[in-house]
């Protein structure tokens, strides 16, 4: 399990250009389509969880504990970090958990994906990316370029942290990054889980905005 540490930038005609002056190489360029799924109730997403069907694997990413008084500042306030979770035994716990159901008995199929109709988890939110992705010398450090269809552009800034390992100096390679890039501002810019439910989705979106998740 490794965590995601990760600042979102607006891109702008010059980005690309940046990338080159600070050498950043392309390794690639790939299309995806997410689907992600809650209950009526947003028992998931309430709680800042995150189910997505991608590629036909799912995925779970899980917010991580926040940091003490002392260390929390600008760069953390401006990076997101959450546990991703690949293991389909390990999301299957973690959703039987979150949405109550604690009949251990007669748990669903993890095959037949019967889980979903089990736990009532319908999709509420689905679009496909097109992705550039770049690597620099900073160790570790990856820069994704996202185009979503419907409208959205934005830049990612992310570092893979081992649980447990230094998130601290993650965030630290992102600002360094950040500052490479020429980026300014403390204000966290939107993702596009959060565009699309402020523009398809706006009770689900007020709900997440008024529990502070958003």
């Amino acid at each position: 399990m490794s965590v995601e540490v990760e600042r979102k930038f607006l891109c702008n005609a010059d980005t690309l250009k940046t990338l080159e002056e600070i050498g950043a190489v392309c390794v690639g360029q790939r299309q995806f389509h997410d689907e992600y799924f809650d209950t009526a109730e947003f028992h998931l997403t309430l709680r800042d969880m995150w189910l997505r069907k991608r590629k036909g694997c799912w995925e779970l990413k899980c917010p991580t504990a926040k940091l003490d008084g002392s260390e929390e500042q600008r760069d953390a306030a401006l990076c997101t970090r959450y546990k991703e979770i690949t293991d389909l035994p390990e999301i299957h716990l973690r959703v039987r958990e979150a949405v109550g159901d604690e009949d251990m008995e007669t748990c669903p199929s993890l095959e037949d994906e019967s889980w979903l109709r089990r736990w009532k988890l319908a999709c509420f939110a689905e679009f496909t990316t097109v992705r550039r992705s770049f690597t620099l010398q900073e160790e570790g450090v990856q820069v994704d370029l996202d185009q979503a269809d419907f409208g959205y552009h934005v830049g990612e800034i992310e570092v893979l942290v081992p649980e447990g390992g230094d998130v601290q100096r993650a965030m630290e390679k992102i600002s360094r990054t950040a500052q490479q890039l020429g980026l300014s501002g403390d204000k966290r810019i939107e993702g596009k889980m959060t565009v699309y439910l402020k523009t398809n989705r706006p009770e689900h979106y007020a709900r997440l905005l008024k529990e502070q998740i958003l």
